[in-house]
């Protein structure tokens, strides 16, 4: 492959990596006075997903340390939108789960995020599967490149 088209890759995914920041900066809305960032509102779906039973899972699914998570989950549970009771399997296991509130959340960030990804995945139906398992492994790659850079600062 050619350095000049390497290049503009490079770029293109950096324009990218900006407005994506950009676009989960904006706040969510849950109800008429209450807003999640879009941090929150996915760690509300890893635990509406069932993908994220307790702090430790949510740590490691976001790759977050065990003490963001913590605080993320009391923020959370203080204002409402995830409660924390005891696991059924352990005594010092704590297992999340959404209130109603919670659940508001939940839908209000999957109608936010689910028109994008459907149309993401539309314009992956135009690209063969060869090319898409190309894709991945190169975002495999810059996702390995990245977490070994944010471990050395």
């Amino acid at each position: 492959m050619n350095q000049e088209l390497k290049k503009k890759i490079v770029h293109n995914l950096m324009q990218v990596a900006r407005k994506y920041a950009e676009v989960e900066s904006f706040p969510i809305g849950v109800t008429g006075e209450k807003n999640i960032s879009t941090r929150e509102a996915h760690a509300i779906e890893s635990i509406g997903d069932n993908q994220c039973a307790n702090v430790t899972e949510i740590a490691n699914y976001f790759g977050f340390t065990k003490s963001a998570a913590s605080q993320l989950v009391s923020k959370l549970t203080k204002q409402g939108f995830v409660v924390k009771k005891q696991a059924s399997h352990s005594n010092k296991e704590l297992q999340l789960s959404l209130t109603p509130l919670g659940w508001q959340a939940f839908e209000a960030h999957a109608r936010m995020h689910g028109q994008d990804q459907q149309h993401i995945m539309e314009a992956m139906d135009n690209v063969e599967i060869g090319d898409l398992a190309r894709l991945n492994e190169l975002l495999n790659n810059l996702n390995r490149i990245m977490d070994r850079r944010l471990n050395t600062e």
